[in-house]
């Protein structure tokens, strides 16, 4: 073997997550990816982690996270589509309305959190008072708006992983931004740098393996017109020790 070979299977194995841990039952999270079509390809906002973070450091990733207690209760300027919420209860155990709508705010916050960028909508009257994450919103006269959320997929971590997560994937039109916090992304921050990038371009190659089936399921969906609910959702997870993917219903 060649020293290029060994330095190629050495890095491959320090990648590799760890896979040996008991089961960990997966925690619920939501991953927000904006895309932008007003060119002849569409494009999709990633952010560049921090060299220095523990988890995919460098790497290009997109806005996400565990669902907040708090995201339930958190008011919103229109509510989860029926579609939508129709999608997210699908599988088993069947997901309920409340848990659906934290689900969908998660994915909203996590994007501000993270990025900056706000998905709301112009309060009608007194804006209520809004904390925390949710200061943003409230000082720019918004609530979070979930209405333009679309269900791309849903994956579950591999069991043996120390940190677990049932992740739903959702999509929303860079039109849906309606307020930009300067100062959340910076050389310190946990994301360095926000790039917007064509579907199927080099930056997106070097993303993490379920990511990148979610994309490209992303990418089958632009193709045949506007994200529609009625798309089927696949449901990425393992068993036997290998990926599986179901349409669910």
């Amino acid at each position: 073997m060649t020293d290029t070979a060994q330095a190629e299977k050495a890095k491959v194995h320090d990648e590799k997550e760890p896979d040996h841990h008991p089961y960990f039952r997966p925690k619920d999270a939501a991953t927000l990816i904006l895309v932008d079509r007003s060119g002849t390809i569409p494009k999709v906002l990633v952010g560049k982690r921090h060299d220095n973070v523990v988890f995919m450091p460098g790497k290009f990733v997109f806005p996400g996270g565990r669902v907040d207690k708090a995201d339930y209760r958190v008011p919103c300027a229109a509510p989860v589509t029926a579609e939508l919420e129709a999608n997210l209860a699908k599988g088993s155990p069947k997901t309920p309305a409340s848990r659906a709508k934290s689900l969908a705010i998660a994915a909203i916050r996590e994007a501000c959190e993270e990025t900056g960028l706000c998905l709301g909508r112009r309060a009608e009257g007194k804006v209520p008072k809004l904390e925390g994450p949710w200061k943003p919103f409230a000082d720019a006269g918004l609530l979070p708006d979930p209405s333009g959320l679309f269900l791309i997929a849903r994956a579950i971590t591999p069991p043996g992983r120390v940190k677990r997560f049932d992740t739903r994937f959702f999509t929303a039109d860079a039109s849906a931004i309606a307020h930009r916090v300067e100062g959340v992304v910076h050389a310190d921050a946990e994301l360095v740098e926000l790039v917007w990038v064509e579907l199927g371009s080099q930056p997106l190659a070097d993303l993490h393996p379920m990511t990148r089936n979610v994309l490209n399921e992303l990418d089958t969906r632009l193709a045949t017109g506007p994200l529609r609910h009625d798309a089927p959702v696949p449901f990425f997870h393992f068993y036997g020790g290998k990926m599986h993917k179901d349409i669910l219903g």
